[in-house]
């Protein structure tokens, strides 16, 4: 692997790229660490100092995860990627109901530019209302739970200006994203989300270490490389269902007759789902949180505060497993279409063996797809536990690494990149990363 990253760096247009990801990189930790314009720094690091040892913060873990720990330190890019994850899981979801946006997305390359503006909107949209309503809170001292003042001025024109940086620090994320896509190697957002949540992955390893000691931090890094080595092989594990093209004449030349599969993966909803479940589960919570401090809180909300906002009771993993899987088939039903996939291989001259053209080749891809999505929806509901088993076990933060989106944005990213390298290093004839 040394060689071959040698290689890549003698390579200068290969080189120019590499550096440039890097670049964008540091510009977008950079920005993650400057404090928006009002905030009080001092006073923002001692109650994160608290809310970091479990007293506090519980409630906002999976969006500060996204913004690599910049939400809570209410920078200016606090908001990170995750309006434009938001807006992109819209935009997938309305592309299946909404019959204009369903029309652009077979126009080919123009409709996807199309989509493309349309999620930039939505992401400025969502990125207003996020902004407002995290600055609400901490003028309001909610957003970590703690007493000392989060701004130093909780004036109009103070928060209006807070709401108007991190809305054009999360069209700037977007931008940086998008270079990374234009000139560099990836995908641009999904690096952006893996150098977030990598970013806070010493802290809270470190944060283990000081917790509960040498031995403990030993078990957990033992653990934490089983867990991702068996990620890594089921991420890479598909189902490949066989394809055989007829033979047919167009004018004068034979078309056709080749072989080929469709690969349908264990994982087919990658970290969709729990993110969609995560997301669900916190509007209990924030209904709870709003109604804390009235003088006659309704019973419900003592319910809720006892069993959702930690995380680490039964009834919520049981709630959170239960509907990871829900969405995981969900997801899948809206992103693979069985009935679009036997007509294309219908109007093309594509047959599964064995299996008649048409209804029965339809009927076949729905039984597979429902049976290999079953071991998947287990699979990630398990990753996605294993903080929440961690939190309850040896009282770890929730933004444990070795699981949940964490691990599932590490592996699914790096192995995305790496093979992406890898392709440009073989058109250039050189010894690859993957062997």
């Amino acid at each position: 692997m040394l060689g071959a990253f040698a290689s890549a760096f003698r390579t200068p247009d290969l080189r120019k790229k590499l550096l440039f990801v890097l670049v964008i990189i540091v510009v977008f930790r950079a920005g993650s660490q400057i404090p928006a314009p009002g905030v009080h720094v001092a006073n923002v690091q001692q109650c994160l100092d608290v809310a970091q040892k479990g007293e506090g913060a519980g409630l906002y873990n999976l969006v500060n995860l996204f913004s690599g720990g910049a939400l809570l330190q209410l920078t200016i890019f606090a908001l990170g990627i995750m309006p434009y994850i938001t807006a992109s899981i819209i935009l997938q979801l309305l592309v299946v109901v909404i019959p204009r946006l369903e029309r652009l997305k077979k126009e080919g390359q123009s409709g996807q530019t199309k989509i493309t503006q349309y999620t930039r909107y939505l992401t400025l949209g969502l990125a207003v209302l996020q902004a407002t309503g995290i600055v609400a809170l901490a003028r309001s001292g909610d957003l970590l739970q703690c007493s000392k003042p989060l701004l130093h001025d909780d004036g109009t024109a103070t928060f209006l200006v807070m709401v108007v940086t991190m809305t054009a620090g999360t069209a700037v994320i977007m931008w940086l994203g998008e270079l990374i896509t234009e000139r560099g190697i990836g995908n641009g957002m999904s690096i952006l989300i893996f150098t977030q949540v990598v970013a806070t992955f010493p802290a809270t390893m470190w944060g283990v270490k000081e917790s509960k000691g040498w031995w403990t931090f030993a078990i957990v890094i033992v653990i934490g490389m089983a867990i991702m080595a068996a990620v890594i092989f089921i991420e890479q594990a598909q189902r490949r269902i066989p394809v055989q093209y007829a033979r047919r004449m167009v004018g004068r030349k034979m078309f056709g007759g080749s072989s080929t599969y469709i690969p349908l993966k264990v994982n087919q909803a990658g970290v969709i789902p729990v993110i969609f479940a995560s997301s669900l589960l916190y509007l209990p919570a924030m209904a709870a949180q709003f109604n804390r401090n009235s003088q006659n809180p309704p019973v419900w909300v003592d319910w809720i505060n006892n069993y959702f906002v930690k995380g680490d009771h039964p009834v919520y993993m049981a709630a959170y497993f239960a509907l990871i899987i829900f969405f995981t088939y969900f997801y899948v039903s809206i992103t693979f279409n069985p009935p679009e996939v036997a007509d294309n291989m219908k109007k093309y001259g594509g047959f599964i063996p064995g299996i008649r053209a048409g209804k029965p080749t339809e009927d076949y891809l729905s039984y597979v797809l429902s049976r290999i999505t079953l071991p998947g929806s287990l699979y990630l509901g398990l990753i996605a536990l294993i903080p929440l088993i961690a939190l309850a076990l040896i009282g770890a933060n929730q933004n444990f690494p070795f699981g949940g989106t964490s691990i599932l944005i590490m592996v699914g990213v790096a192995l995305d990149t790496v093979k992406q390298i890898e392709s440009q290093l073989q058109q250039r004839n050189y010894e690859g990363f993957l062997r």
